[in-house]
């Protein structure tokens, strides 16, 4: 039987490459304390009440270790990596590319403006932060949160001065931008995935599409209905001049068109792609190659200007129970099957359940700072509980698969000759959601205790 006090134990275990990279006393003692508050039980998760429960009396030292000390996230943030590839990475191991909106009011915050905010579905007063999360299987452990600061902010050097903003993050960056330099960061780190995923948000950017490409990557994306793709049947001619000069640059034998009009005709099959908890999740699927129309811009004919034909890939249409149509394009082999690439574009949902936990379990959207450094310490000490509570769940639920081994033998059995033993695959161990917790009650709830896996009398 574990006691109460059991996981903070392990945390301060679990944590020890962690303290190592901090240096100062002082924060090796205050970081404990900070996820020990995102864990434990509590309605806010910002720095007021985590020092009243945790650490009464020392709540000056816990706001400046979070807001106000001088200390680099690098170390930290190459550990986090480290973690996460021990836990998911892998060639099978996907990276998902997406962004979560915090809303706020007033517009002191940084990067707080009147934006789009996927959670509520509408434009809001809100932060936002680019996403990036390794998952393998069902097992999502977030590995990048970065703010993205709109044009009223970068437009304005008085105010990124106040909030503390870097030089080198106060140029513009969109948001695919910033995701391709932190996908640089986790190949220079090591991170080992086998595919990018992202929503159309990301998808329907050339450059993002091509960045992906040029680092040798596998990609499957979102694209809205209208993005034009030509017939792998293009090919690229000169046009006969009626009169004057010969023309110099070739143009397309045929035009491009809307992804939805090149699946119009296509032959639909249904796709499960896996269970559920209500069963097998399935939908309708189309998929052709095409050619991407986002080669350079020329001129052609009475069309205007039109992109010409761009790298090959799989154009696929997805038709959902409810009559919603989606799109994607992937660059994944030529040879891949329907289900395979079903399967790889939903994967890509994994991330949304990584967000939602982040948020009501762990207080990603609780942070009551107005700077740069406090907001992005805040979200990766919010990303370091995650990983923390993966690697407890992960190291349970095998746990768990082995007590269930048949025992009817002794004796081991023999494995053929040069046989290695494998990793165990993360897509085989059930992994249980992180409940939510009633935040009406300060009470140590059921749902905390299964959060932290506690075994209680």
């Amino acid at each position: 039987m574990k006691r109460a006090e059991d996981w903070e134990e392990e945390l301060r275990a679990w944590l020890a490459p962690f303290l190592a990279k901090l240096g100062h006393k002082a924060r090796r003692r205050m970081l404990p304390v900070y996820l020990s508050g995102l864990i434990g039980p509590g309605d806010r998760k910002s720095v007021q009440p985590m020092a009243a429960r945790l650490a009464p009396g020392n709540y000056d030292q816990l706001h400046h270790f979070v807001a106000a000390a001088v200390w680099d996230l690098a170390p930290l943030e190459a550990e986090l990596l480290t973690k996460a590839d021990a836990l998911v990475g892998g060639g099978d191991a996907v990276l998902v590319i997406d962004d979560t909106a915090l809303p706020k009011k007033g517009k002191h915050s940084i990067g707080v403006a009147p934006q789009y905010a996927s959670a509520l579905g509408k434009t809001a007063n809100c932060q936002t932060l680019v996403s990036l999360t390794l998952a393998r299987g069902e097992v999502p452990v977030m590995v990048a949160l970065r703010l993205f600061l709109p044009e009223s902010w970068t437009s304005d050097p008085h105010r990124l001065e106040q909030a503390g903003v870097p030089a080198e993050h106060r140029a513009p960056r969109t948001k695919p931008e910033i995701a391709l330099a932190e996908i640089d960061r986790l190949i220079a780190a090591g991170v080992r995935f086998g595919c990018v995923l992202a929503d159309a948000g990301y998808g329907l950017s050339a450059p993002f599409r091509q960045g992906l490409t040029a680092r040798g990557l596998a990609w499957a994306v979102g694209i809205p209905r209208h993005q034009k793709v030509y017939s792998c049947a293009v090919r690229l001619v000169f046009p006969v001049a009626a009169r004057g000069r010969p023309r110099q640059r070739h143009v397309p034998d045929l035009l491009s068109v809307p992804a939805e009009d090149m699946l119009a005709e296509a032959e639909w099959q249904e796709v499960s792609w896996r269970k559920g908890t209500k069963g097998a999740l399935k939908a309708r699927f189309a998929a052709l190659r095409v050619r991407i129309a986002d080669g350079t811009p020329q001129r052609i004919g009475d069309k205007g200007q039109q992109h010409l034909p761009g790298g090959e890939a799989w154009l696929v249409g997805e038709l959902r129970t409810t009559g919603e149509r989606k799109y994607y394009l992937a660059n994944l082999p030529a040879e891949t099957d329907l289900h395979t690439l079903a399967a790889t574009i939903k994967a890509r949902w994994v991330c949304e359940q990584a967000h939602q936990q982040l948020k009501e379990e762990l207080g990603l959207d609780h942070f009551e700072g107005r700077s740069w450094s406090g907001l992005h310490r805040h979200a990766l000490m919010t990303m370091i509980a995650f990983a923390f509570l993966q690697d407890r769940r992960l190291a349970r639920a095998r746990r768990k698969k082995k007590n269930r081994r048949p025992t009817a033998s002794t004796k081991p059995a023999r494995r053929p000759p040069g046989h290695r033993q494998s990793r165990p695959s993360t897509s085989s161990i059930p992994m249980p959601t992180l409940p939510t917790t009633d935040h009406h009650t300060t009470s140590w709830s059921k749902s905390a205790k299964v959060v932290l896996g506690r075994v209680v009398s």
